[in-house]
């Protein structure tokens, strides 16, 4: 089993940056994709951001591209999300998704992931 715990969530300002972190505890998951994924009320989760396991492909919705970055640390187990000039529409609970298969790739579907975090509120005023 993997258990992962996000923080970093809060609430802030429109224009502000952060940073959420992921920490992974349980087993290895140096060798696995992971990613952030989003969720608000009355809407399917969505993908944000994921990296492979070196680090080595990233990739980004369409609404955060050119605003994150996506990175892991394998020697800590922990992978981040750093969001620049946050908008009222990033407010959402974020959450930290592992994908639980020694393939290479980026799933955008949840469903793929096999372990979730608890996930963390981001709240984003005008």
């Amino acid at each position: 089993q993997v258990q992962l715990v996000e923080s970093g969530g809060g609430l802030m300002q429109a224009g502000d940056s952060l940073r959420l972190s992921c920490q992974a505890s349980g087993r290895p998951v140096n060798s696995f994709t992971m990613a952030w994924f989003r969720q608000t009320p009355g809407k399917e989760r969505e993908f944000v951001a994921g990296i492979t396991w070196n680090s080595g492909l990233t990739n980004y919705a369409d609404a955060v591209k050119g605003r994150s970055t996506i990175s892991r640390d394998n020697r800590e187990s922990m992978v981040y999300l750093n969001m620049n000039w946050l908008k009222p529409e990033n407010t959402a609970v974020y959450y930290c998704a592992l994908y639980w298969k020694q393939i290479v790739t980026i799933p955008i579907t949840p469903n793929e992931y096999t372990y979730w975090g608890q996930g963390t509120q981001v709240t984003v005023s005008s």
